[in-house]
């Protein structure tokens, strides 16, 4: 017996606003948004998702869980990105292949370089 991966939750101050950065990021879709959930998925018939719910807590501590993105060009990736409202952030990584950004909410997620 084994389970699908349905989903990914997110606590979010604003489900909406943190969603559609998200979405925009990704190059998701929107697929259920109501007041407590707020969906994302590549498309609505795949899985899976980012659901993000409402939290009235901001975030205090390093993720234990994180996204890795894989671009075709990290650099450019990483510029878009930070333009978007990501934000650098230092979590001792040290000096690594990749890029420790947080999303608006504080959010870590890396971006690594593209495969060789």
């Amino acid at each position: 017996m084994s389970s699908v991966w349905e989903s990914l939750t997110v606590d979010a101050r604003d489900p909406a606003r943190l969603a559609r950065w998200w979405a925009e990021a990704l190059g998701y879709q929107i697929t259920t948004e109501k007041p407590d959930e707020v969906e994302i998925r590549q498309s609505a018939d795949r899985l899976p998702g980012l659901v993000f719910v409402p939290v009235a807590d901001g975030k205090e501590r390093k993720n234990r869980l994180h996204l890795d993105l894989r671009p075709a060009d990290q650099e450019a990736e990483v510029e878009r990105l930070v333009d978007m409202g990501a934000r650098h952030v230092d979590i001792g990584q040290g000096d690594v292949q990749w890029t420790v950004l947080a999303d608006p909410e504080g959010n870590e997620f890396c971006v690594l370089r593209q495969k060789a």
